[in-house]
């Protein structure tokens, strides 16, 4: 097929904290010393930001390298940290407040902000245009290029306009080949072209497995007697406790009478009886939730995983080409549930490494090594050394115990323990069978507190051309129904936080149905399925949620 090629000195993939990072400080550095270099960012969402969402408190560290005058250019951090709470929920009606010396020192949230974090994404993207990145919003990257030396050479955008069995349709439009001399991949959690470059050059060969969260979030707004702009809570234990399952939730109160509610959730959990989503829907009728939310509506739903595995995780991040950065690569701080500062940080330390390498060889596919040197010297790095066994000692010894030891660990020693744990089983691998596992009754929503998935995915205004190639494909169609379902009760139907995935009984067999258009993009069939046969791969450009203050 005959392609229109554009040509760029960098390519950067994902319209995050990271890529953005990246883009604009090359054209910083570029125009501080009036040097030509020309910068594309690609964003599969239909619009910057439309895919983003996190928790969010934002630590402003990176923001601060990158804007030093962000205030005054009206960055929307609009809502300082007043007051951290955490709590251990021991039962549904009950819970305990840590005492704030006793919290892990990382889970201080003193200077931060409480922020959305698709809205920073939106500001960060116009700040991009006005420096001069060519933002290409709606285009997602398909594949990457490589060339006769297996060098990255850029990526081609998914063509628009096929039908579902493959056709090409009346408006078929093919997708474009970006060449750049460097291509930055900075596609989020489990980027589905970082996972292949991963793969491909075998940049995981010495690190751990990679482990993830579920994040589930809404924005509620509520009565204005029981909105505390400022406040922060977190809280572990109960409803997870009851299946052994470990994560978190959080509460934080923004401006406007706005508040976020959301819970992580492990994605090395045992049973697979359990619902992320109706464990979250649980957590509502808490007590501690339920002052803030009574009376409040519900404005918005999404769900995203996150890379939680740390250090010991990190793939190498540099090859001929390229470069992986922020949640592509895992770089976000589990301890501190923080990831955007250090996805920005990663894009800065990116931005300077191919400036220098450029201003000295121009020619294209170089392996920029430089750049590993750049982070291990960096703050990432000694934030995320200071935590390494952080997220190991949660899965070795448990919630309670496991933060015990965190605590000894980062309030009092610093980080600074002779060794390092790891945790080598795959997340994907830890699920018991389901005639071992005790099945979990969820109770009905009662539409005021708690949901069902339908209700809630229209309020991440979620859509996608139906008309067009499935993007979560099967290598083994057979194995849903012929193994899934006897062994494990087919998960799909549980994890997915969307409803994306149903066994459909007919009238002689089983089928295994995908509702591809429900998809948030969270990643999590990628990463959950114990057989590791779905594959998520980019839909047609826009396809999506369209996150509002998310």
């Amino acid at each position: 097929m005959q392609r229109e090629s554009m040509e760029f000195d960098v390519v950067v993939v994902g319209g995050g904290p990271a890529g953005l990072s990246a883009a604009i400080r090359l054209r910083q550095l570029a125009m501080v010393e009036g040097r030509e270099l020309s910068v594309c960012l690609v964003e599969k969402g239909a619009e910057v930001g439309a895919h983003i969402m996190s928790g969010a408190v934002f630590e402003p560290s990176a923001l601060n390298e990158l804007f030093p005058d962000w205030r005054n250019m009206g960055a929307p951090l609009n809502t300082p940290v007043q007051s951290d709470e955490i709590f251990y929920l021991s039962c549904s009606h009950r819970s305990i407040r840590v005492p704030g010396v006793f919290a892990p020192s990382t889970m201080h949230n003193n200077g931060n902000y409480i922020v959305s974090l698709g809205n920073v994404c939106r500001w960060l993207g116009q700040q991009a245009e006005t420096l001069g990145v060519d933002v290409f919003p709606g285009f997602p990257a398909s594949d990457v290029l490589y060339d006769e030396e297996g060098r990255v050479r850029g990526v081609v955008t998914a063509d628009m306009g096929v039908g579902r069995t493959g056709e090409q349709k009346g408006g078929f439009t093919p997708g474009i080949e970006l060449i750049g001399k460097q291509t930055v991949f900075a596609e989020g959690c489990r980027g589905h072209l970082g996972k292949q470059l991963i793969s491909k050059y075998s940049l995981d060969a010495e690190c751990d497995p990679q482990h993830y969260g579920l994040g589930i979030k809404e924005v509620w707004e509520i009565p204005a007697e029981q909105h505390v702009p400022g406040l922060v809570i977190h809280s572990t234990g109960w409803p997870l406790s009851e299946s052994a399952t470990q994560g978190g939730a959080f509460m934080y109160h923004l401006e406007d009478g706005t508040v976020v509610i959301g819970q992580v959730v492990d994605l090395n959990y045992r049973n697979p009886h359990l619902s992320p989503f109706d464990e979250f829907q649980q957590l509502k009728h808490h007590p501690l939730y339920e002052q803030y939310l009574r009376g409040g509506s519900r404005i918005s739903y999404g769900a995203r995983a996150i890379a939680k595995g740390g250090l010991q995780s990190l793939p190498k991040m540099h090859f001929p080409g390229g470069l992986l950065i922020g949640c592509d690569a895992g770089t976000l701080n589990f301890a501190k549930i923080k990831g955007s500062h250090t996805a920005m940080k990663s894009g800065l330390l990116a931005a300077d490494t191919i400036y220098e390498a450029l201003a000295v060889n121009q020619s294209a596919g170089q392996d920029l090594a430089a750049y590993a040197e750049k982070f291990r010297a960096s703050s990432i790095y000694d934030e995320l050394y200071q935590q390494r066994n952080f997220g190991p000692a949660m899965h070795r010894f448990g919630n309670l115990v496991g933060a015990v030891y965190s605590w000894v660990d980062l309030n009092l020693l610093k980080g600074k323990l002779p060794w390092t744990f790891h945790d080598k089983r795959p997340d994907y691998s830890t699920m018991a069978t389901a005639d071992w596992a005790p099945v979990i009754h969820y109770p009905k929503p009662d539409n005021v507190l708690s949901f069902d998935k339908t209700s809630s995915v229209y309020l991440s205004n979620t859509n996608h051309e139906e008309d067009q190639p499935c993007h979560l494909t099967l290598r083994d169609s057979s194995v849903p129904i012929a193994f899934n379902l006897p062994t494990y009760a087919e998960p799909a139907q549980r994890y997915c936080p969307a409803g994306v995935y149903e066994v459909v009984e007919d009238a002689s067999a089983s089928r295994f149905q995908i509702n591809a258009q429900n998809c948030l993009h969270c990643k999590t069939c990628d990463i959950k399925d114990p057989s590791q046969n779905i594959i998520w791969r980019a839909p047609e450009g826009g396809g999506g949620p369209n996150y509002t203050s998310m």
